[in-house]
């Protein structure tokens, strides 16, 4: 596997790693704000394209934004990692039409990993909080 990300990659080599993930950067329009060991960050203006029939953010939409966030976080300093279980629960309708997704590392381990991912809007209402368990590719034997 070579998507590892460095700890001591710049924000612009993240952003040129993950822009790889073309679902949510090219067509969903994903953006990384911010990447550190332990943390990630990051955002999604919505567009009349990400909304349902009501007019509010669709539930894929904001669940791509969440995922997206995870891989950033799991994978920043770490083995190639991918997620084996993600639950997510949406509890809140956004009120501005930009998202903003922040990952944190509940438990790092040697072949699987524990996150919490929580999308909020600009007035920092929490729209949806995802929790995952990631598995590390390369953990050994």
């Amino acid at each position: 596997m070579s998507f590892e990300v460095p700890r001591d990659a710049s924000l612009a080599e993240i952003q040129a790693i993950f822009a790889k993930d073309r679902y949510a950067v090219a067509t969903t329009g994903c953006e990384i704000l911010e990447a550190i060991d332990g943390r990630a960050v990051c955002a999604l203006t919505l567009d009349d394209c990400h909304l349902n029939m009501n007019d509010n953010p669709m539930g894929g939409v904001i669940f791509t934004l969440a995922d997206f966030c995870l891989g950033i976080v799991s994978n920043y300093n770490q083995p190639p990692t991918v997620s084996s279980s993600c639950t997510i629960e949406y509890l809140n309708v956004a009120t501005t039409p930009r998202l903003i997704a922040t990952g944190v590392v509940d438990k790092k381990g040697r072949t699987l990993g524990f996150y919490t991912v929580k999308v909020h809007d600009e007035n920092a209402v929490l729209v949806a909080k995802m929790t995952a368990t990631c598995a590390r590719l390369n953990s050994g034997p």
